[in-house]
């Protein structure tokens, strides 16, 4: 279909749109192709495996102990809700625009190409930024497992010789190495890898939920709501946005304990929109997609409410560890042979979130230089294995450089905060979209339009606004430094603007 409607407004029009129609040719195109390979399973599977991480291994007993207490299950709820919001956006989008990119590329059609630039720019740093830490966080448990067996490797290559200065983690960046040579190998492999790593973690997952449970005691849930503490007041940049704007500081435990915790645990949830990233290489997107990222959610939420019960059931909350909450549980009831299992599980599983992020990351990239937006050498894909491997190869190495130097602190705000700043755009393009293209086949469709995508707007800006001011001004550099690049070579390189001058 060619129409007056597929051309954008201007050449030189800063929100100069993609069309959908536009955007599905290029993929046709053999040298930009990719090959689609994945069904509704394989998309499960990989938002399972990106989901369940650091999140339900570690957050659990931080955020009970620390803000909400056995209501931490709640809080999951809360979290899941947001996530679900955003998702059914997602969802209507993937299945419309199936094309490799996520948020930018529905961006793209939906509200110019600034905006879409924008949000590629953020999602460069958000999957990059969680690959990383995933990366660092995977390499302390292989540390912790190795030093059970009586191995244990030099400080200084491990990242911590904190004597000297200088530590570099070797385990963290061969781990971005090898998966960054499974990606260029094509996405079947990688589902097949994927599939039997997430297959160990959800079993280790389950072994929490029915053998936990028999170690239950309900004096544990008693107060099931801790009775409202008022939180160590911040100080200038460290303090949360809403509280610089509004006066308001949020609380630890009571009712509004539990909206703080769903802030935090948000980050287990981080990863879904993944799913978005690979609809051109999926074999149905209008059908697959959406179930892909619904199933995925779901299952997820469920075992994080599951498992948090659980937990705080096993444990009082005041004594839950933070760093390791589901293994010393095990080991607080005398059964240290479950708190073995549980840290090799998190181990395995941290692999598969890695890869996924990595994932994510290359397909945005690779859709972004498509477009001309970035140099368009990075859109060729493999003549052999048809995957996007100049850029997976380019950013695996710059990935795994920056996980072998760096810490997990503070750098897991900045992924937050890139994500939900993609949820809001994603909410918003749905609304900008149905009133621009109305006549689109929608193989899905948001319910409640434009109600649902407002309060997915409403629920991702005060998640945002609970972060730290330090967050959001990192996040504003990191934008500067995008909007600089897009004048200096995005704007006149950009498909869309050769095509309409």
């Amino acid at each position: 279909m060619s129409t007056q409607q597929d051309l954008p407004p201007s050449r030189d029009g800063l929100f100069r749109t993609k069309t959908v129609e536009q955007s599905i040719r290029d993929t046709e195109e053999p040298e930009h192709a990719l090959k689609k390979s994945l069904s509704a399973l394989d998309l499960t599977v990989f938002g399972v495996g990106v989901i369940i991480g650091t999140g339900i291994f570690v957050l659990t007993g931080k955020v009970a102990k620390e803000t909400a207490g056995p209501a931490t299950a709640i809080a999951f709820v809360v979290a899941g809700v947001v996530c679900a919001l955003a998702a059914l956006c997602y969802a209507e989008f993937a299945s419309t625009v199936p094309v490799a990119g996520s948020a930018y590329t529905f961006s793209y059609a939906s509200l110019g190409e600034l905006v879409a630039w924008i949000i590629g720019w953020d999602l460069v740093l958000e999957f990059a930024l969680g690959t990383a830490v995933v990366a660092v966080g995977w390499s302390g448990y292989v540390r912790s497992l190795l030093d059970n067996i009586g191995w244990s490797l030099p400080d200084v290559l491990s990242g911590t010789d904190a004597t000297a200065g200088f530590g570099f983690d070797v385990l963290a960046f061969a781990l971005v190495l090898v998966l960054t040579v499974i990606l260029v190998l094509g996405m079947k492999l990688s589902a097949r890898v994927t599939t039997v790593v997430v297959a160990i973690k959800v079993a280790v997952v389950l072994i929490v939920i029915i053998a936990g449970a028999f170690f239950i005691d309900t004096a544990n849930y008693s107060p099931f709501i801790p009775e409202a503490q008022p939180q160590p007041s911040g100080s200038g940049l460290q303090a949360p946005l809403v509280q610089l704007i509004f006066g308001y500081a949020p609380t630890n435990f009571g009712v509004m304990g539990i909206f703080t915790a769903a802030s935090v645990v948000f980050f287990a949830f981080i990863g879904f929109d993944v799913v978005a990233t690979a609809a051109e290489e999926t074999k149905v997107p209008q059908r697959d997609m959406p179930r892909g990222i619904m199933a995925s959610l779901l299952i997820c939420t469920t075992l994080y409410v599951a498992v948090s019960i659980v937990v705080t059931g096993m444990e009082h909350y005041s004594d839950l560890s933070v760093d390791a909450p589901l293994a010393d549980a095990f080991k607080a009831v005398g059964h240290p042979v479950y708190a073995g299992i549980i840290s090799f599980g998190a181990a395995i599983g941290l692999t598969v979130v890695c890869m996924i992020l990595l994932l994510g990351q290359t397909r945005v990239f690779f859709a972004m230089s498509r477009d001309g937006l970035l140099p368009r050498f990075f859109s060729k894909t493999h003549p052999r294995f048809h995957t996007p491997y100049r850029p997976t190869i380019l950013l695996g190495v710059i990935i795994a450089i920056v996980a072998g130097f760096t810490s997990i602190d503070e750098l897991a705000t900045l992924v937050n905060i890139g994500t939900l700043f993609a949820f809001v755009v994603v909410a918003l393009g749905v609304i900008v979209l149905r009133r621009t293209r109305p006549e689109l086949h929608r193989a899905f469709r948001t319910p409640w339009v434009p109600l649902l995508p407002i309060a997915s707007v409403a629920a991702s800006v005060w998640l945002m606004l609970n972060l730290p001011a330090e967050t959001w001004l990192r996040f504003g550099i990191w934008m500067v430094i995008g909007v600089v690049i897009y004048f200096a070579y995005g704007r006149k390189h950009s498909r869309v603007n050769q095509t309409t001058g």
